[in-house]
């Protein structure tokens, strides 16, 4: 963690699942502080009060800031003295951004927009901004603002100076705030079956700590302008719900399906066709290279890109299908569900 020494590091949204692993892995380093930059003051307290119980001893690294990305005075305000920057502070339910497209906006789009300019203005050294399969080949409003969002820190990138702007995109975070697994072990413990939309759907699935490693590894090893994404494995939502039923005790003949709800996809992408074609291959990761042509579209007509067509996209259907017995113990492995089973209450 020596390039985090005495460094001081912005989460906005913080108070999220990914705020709270980041804390979690880098609480007991030599990282300096670490600013948690969110709109929930209940939230906020309640972490608070977490880690003062959890890690006494470093928990004032931890500084709380009220504000909102979708106002920029509170960011810049935040931003001071400021080295790194997470960006996670999104809508990110689909359904409710498909009923609220605008809001959606206001924060994916604008909200980002405001961060990379006050990040830039406060001279922080490196801003990763969080994004996710939905910004593939988007169908849905959070997606589309997503996709957007990566246009903007792309954009922003080509006249950043030394502040480096990259971007992270990955599937579903498993037993991330909003998620299902959660729903479901409650509706387990209630007694009730548990719903699903559709058993043949695929999904990415990923735990926090991977999440937060793509993040690093965009941080140490990305350009600027940068798009990563991790060679991530998936599955059905079937076995993912099979897996859970096992784990926890539920009836696997008594799933309900629901049906799709609005703006969903039957499969994810992770990398587009488009993409694909320019992608470089780095082990476990993709890094998708910024676009940094210029206007001058004249001297382009002329030349195609051949190898686009021998090409496919990467997507929750191609990717390595995990069975049964392995996402179970892909599910098993993660702290949420060691804490649900030992009877432990979760903050997240």
């Amino acid at each position: 963690m020596s390039v985090f020494k005495e460094k001081v590091l912005l989460i906005t949204g913080g108070t999220g699942s990914f705020g709270n692993a980041v804390l979690n892995r880098f609480l007991r380093t030599d990282i300096g502080e670490i600013r948690i930059f969110s709109r929930d003051e209940k939230k906020q307290d309640d972490m608070r009060h977490d880690f003062q119980a959890r890690m006494p001893e470093v928990a004032n690294k931890i500084k709380f800031y009220i504000g909102d990305v979708r106002n920029k005075s509170t960011l810049k305000y935040a931003m001071k003295g400021v080295d790194y920057v997470f960006h996670a502070a999104a809508l990110k339910q689909v359904p409710s951004c498909e009923f609220f497209p605008m809001e959606a906006v206001k924060t994916n789009v604008m909200g980002t927009d405001n961060t990379l300019d006050a990040a830039i203005d406060a001279g922080v050294k490196c801003v990763i901004c969080l994004s996710t399969d939905k910004a593939a080949y988007p169908i849905n409003a959070m997606g589309i603002t997503k996709a957007i969002e990566e246009k903007i820190a792309v954009a922003k990138s080509r006249l950043s100076g030394d502040t480096k702007i990259c971007c992270t995109r990955y599937g579903n975070v498993m037993c991330s705030r909003g998620s299902v697994i959660p729903l479901w072990i409650d509706q387990i413990r209630k007694g009730n079956p548990i719903t699903l939309t559709e058993p043949k759907m695929t999904r990415f699935i990923m735990s926090l700590e991977e999440a937060v490693d793509l993040v690093l590894f965009a941080f140490e090893h990305g350009k600027n302008g940068d798009i990563l994404v991790q060679k991530a494995p998936a599955c059905t939502i079937q076995t993912q719900a099979e897996a859970v039923c096992e784990l926890f005790g539920g009836k696997k003949e008594e799933i309900k399906v629901i049906g799709i709800r609005h703006g969903e996809k039957m499969y994810e992408t992770l990398l587009t066709k488009e993409e694909a074609a320019k992608a470089i291959d780095m082990g476990n990761f993709y890094a998708v290279p910024a676009d940094n042509r210029d206007l001058n579209y004249d001297k382009y007509f002329k030349e195609g890109d051949v190898k686009r067509a021998e090409i496919d996209e990467f997507n929750s259907d191609n990717t390595r299908r995990l069975n049964l017995e392995e996402t179970k113990e892909k599910i098993a492995s993660l702290q949420y569900i060691k804490n649900e089973l030992a009877g432990i209450p979760n903050l997240v």
